[in-house]
């Protein structure tokens, strides 16, 4: 099973490699849609949404999934204010860094000092998350 994630994995860096969604000047000019829009970005996404449309008509047909017991599937389905707090957050952060969680990881191989950067940083606002969620009883 762990090879399974490493490979999942390891084949998920490359395709943000090749798509361009490691490099935040890309992402930045794709976000900057009143000023140089790089619109190449929208394809990589219509893709995965495509991608994603298609193989879960065929997933959902299944019993379980291949490696493992059950499926878990999301059973929130409301918008609440900690979904769009998160998401604004996620956003402003995005927005700001043209880095997302999953290409700043893999930027982490590349040994660059604001790869470092976003990756403690991130670290550290998960714990501060945490605290301020077991804090508030949110």
């Amino acid at each position: 099973m762990n090879l399974t994630f490493l490979v999942s994995g390891i084949l998920f860096g490359i395709g943000l490699v090749m798509s361009g969604m490691t490099n935040p000047q890309k992402v930045i000019g794709f976000l900057d849609v009143f000023g140089s829009w790089d619109y190449a970005l929208v394809f990589v996404m219509g893709g995965a949404v495509f991608f994603n449309l298609v193989s879960f008509k065929f997933i959902k047909k299944l019993n379980r999934p291949k490696l493992g017991s059950s499926f878990s599937w999301p059973t929130k389905k409301d918008i609440d204010k900690n979904l769009i707090i998160g998401s604004a957050l996620f956003g402003i952060g995005w927005g700001i860094s043209g880095i997302c969680p999953g290409p700043g990881i893999v930027n982490l191989v590349t040994l660059d000092l604001k790869a470092l950067v976003f990756v403690v940083f991130l670290f550290i606002g998960i714990y501060i998350f945490k605290m301020v969620k077991s804090a508030f009883n949110l």
